[in-house]
């Protein structure tokens, strides 16, 4: 049974989850477009980061937080559990690529794949250059249909539902560069005019 300390430390939770349950069906039901959107979405992600924070072990997942009070919001539970707006999850309105893009999202591979030889294995050392690159993928046209964008969205997933001190395997590790590299390859192939072109 909660406690009323748990009950009120979970108020900011249960309004987040609720806003972010209702923004998802607006953007799905295109009552709001993808501009205003994002923001708002990121917005609500970072909120409750925040709050995981602050409420500690209050909050041990969202599962159980949703299952505790009876929460029924399927929309918000996928957003929280992928961590980033469906518009970079599924990149539907990508404009036209720029050199800086090519750069940034060049610079975000190698900076993750050090990170991985460097033997970083924290969910808070790797989700936050992981949600960059990620981010930056999703720019490109076409890029929802890389098969490496999907596996690397699939990791965030991973990285999302962990603690922050939470480590991943050597073998996850292994993998994890394995279908980085495989994304990065995939990514430059698209640039040059490969079977997936980006341009």
């Amino acid at each position: 049974m909660p406690t009323a300390r748990n009950t009120i430390s979970s108020r900011p939770s249960f309004g987040i989850v609720v806003a972010l349950d209702y923004l998802e069906r607006a953007y799905v039901r295109d009552s709001i477009t993808s501009v205003e959107y994002s923001p708002a979405c990121t917005r609500l992600l970072s909120q409750y980061k925040t709050m995981l924070k602050l409420v500690g072990d209050d909050v041990p997942s969202i599962d159980q937080f949703m299952s505790r009070y009876r929460m029924d919001h399927p929309a918000a539970l996928h957003r929280l559990k992928v961590g980033v707006p469906a518009t970079v999850e599924h990149s539907s309105e990508a404009g036209p690529e720029t050199g800086k893009w090519v750069a940034e999202t060049t610079q975000s591979f190698i900076t993750f794949m050090d990170a991985l030889k460097l033997r970083l294995r924290a969910k808070d050392q790797l989700h936050p250059i992981l949600q960059d690159l990620v981010t930056g993928y999703a720019r490109f046209k076409g890029s929802k249909d890389w098969e490496g964008r999907s596996r690397m969205v699939s990791w965030l997933i991973t990285l999302n539902a962990m603690k922050a001190s939470e480590e991943i395997t050597e073998e996850q590790s292994r993998q994890l560069l394995f279908d980085v590299d495989h994304a990065y390859a995939e990514f430059f192939r698209s640039l040059s005019g490969g079977k997936d072109d980006a341009s």
